[in-house]
């Protein structure tokens, strides 16, 4: 190893982290970098009212190499922390694990993407984002960048191909990368690269015409929350209360995580309890609307889960797709699309984070986890036991 490589580089390269690791940082944000609210907003919590529906610890799932399981089991394989399952908009399940509570935000990590996302299609929608307008003509810094350069509904997709600071790109490094440009405490020995979202993002230069290959990369999204703080002039944790948080009903405020110039991490810094973010879900399975408050147009809801033909929508197994996710997989406004009978989607974040809807099964599942990280520990098939739960508390 050489330069400013380290063990702590090879660590992030390969992904290698225990649970213990991943459960400090998926609860613990305010703990290691500065934050900043997402207001609740001055009105009551909405109701989650519960409806009983047996025993779905016991239910069969199918685990990791098609092994047959409990729910039970399969979550403990999950090193999960909180499962909440609402369906029909009643809360049927609720778990809470490894002391963790129900009242305590809990890091979604880069299932916060999809909600930045929704924002995103929801200003489309209203004309106040153009998605064929370059980048640039929103944030004018990012002129001559990868990220200037593309447009907005590249980044919508993860259209854009690019390097940082002239290295060549290796997905797993850049993310963690990402993470110390946000928190010192998180660099390797020697580091001498960008302090800021910003800086790091004006090092990204185009390896490729935008709109041609899906690649997952965080800058995308870090690039588009720029553009919609520029276009609102609000930073991303007011804008997200502005038009959802203070809107849902929320029991908790929310927060992100914040870089030395105060910018939000929008592609994975949010963090909330998981009432709440089941709030949200629950918001985008009814059309947007909150009872009879429609929040977001019914219009950009609907179009979550569809799936034009051509890139980056088309019915492929993307690359980065959550280690769970079935054969075939799409991507559209930040979302996961499924492909599957059910018309479901879902925000996911690595360590087992997950926001799944699945509307056809009137079904929300929201799960939070701190999930070993290692090529040598089988992922846990999630995203197949929650269709397992919607299928069974439909008969």
């Amino acid at each position: 190893m050489t330069g400013t490589d380290s063990l702590a580089d090879l660590v992030w390269a390969r992904g290698f982290t225990d649970s213990a690791w991943a459960r400090r940082h998926t609860t613990a944000g305010r703990e290691t970098m500065p934050s900043r609210r997402v207001w609740r907003g001055q009105g009551r919590p909405g109701d989650l009212p519960a409806a009983p529906s047996g025993a779905l610890d016991d239910l069969g799932v199918t685990g990791s190499y098609g092994r047959a399981l409990t729910l039970a089991e399969l979550l403990a394989e999950a090193e999960t922390d909180a499962l909440l399952v609402l369906h029909r908009g009643r809360l049927v399940h609720e778990r809470y694990l490894h002391g963790y509570e129900a009242h305590v935000p809990h890091f979604n990590a880069s299932a916060a993407k999809s909600y930045l996302g929704l924002l995103a299609a929801t200003l489309a929608h209203e004309g106040h984002l153009d998605r064929d307008a370059r980048v640039a003509t929103y944030v004018p810094e990012l002129a001559g960048t990868a990220f200037g350069e593309a447009e907005v509904d590249h980044l919508l997709h993860m259209g854009t191909l690019m390097s940082y600071a002239g290295r060549p790109y290796d997905k797993a490094l850049e993310a963690q990368r990402y993470f110390a440009v946000l928190a010192p405490r998180l660099r390797p020995h020697g580091y001498s690269g960008p302090a800021t979202i910003r800086e790091h993002l004006a090092t990204a230069r185009a390896t490729g015409e935008p709109g041609t290959e899906f690649r997952y990369e965080n800058g995308n999204v870090e690039a588009l929350a720029e553009v919609l703080r520029r276009i609102t002039g609000l930073s991303t944790s007011a804008l997200m209360s502005e038009m959802i948080w203070s809107r849902i009903g929320a029991e908790e405020d929310a927060y992100y995580v914040v870089d030395a110039d105060g910018a939000e991490a929008a592609c994975g810094g949010f963090s909330a309890t998981a009432r709440d973010v089941a709030r949200l879900g629950e918001l985008v399975r009814c059309g947007g609307a909150v009872g009879d408050r429609q929040i977001v147009p019914e219009a950009v809801t609907a179009l979550v889960a569809g799936v034009p033909d051509g890139y980056p929508r088309r019915r492929v197994r993307l690359p980065a797709a959550p280690p769970d996710s079935p054969a075939t997989l799409s991507y559209h406004d930040l979302w996961w699309i499924l492909n599957d009978p059910y018309g479901s989607f879902m925000a996911s974040g690595i360590h087992g984070q997950r926001l799944f809807v699945s509307p056809a099964l009137d079904l929300v599942v929201v799960h939070y986890a701190s999930q070993v990280i290692s090529p040598a520990v089988p992922q846990v098939p999630l995203a197949q036991a929650f269709l397992s739960i919607g299928l069974y508390l439909n008969g």
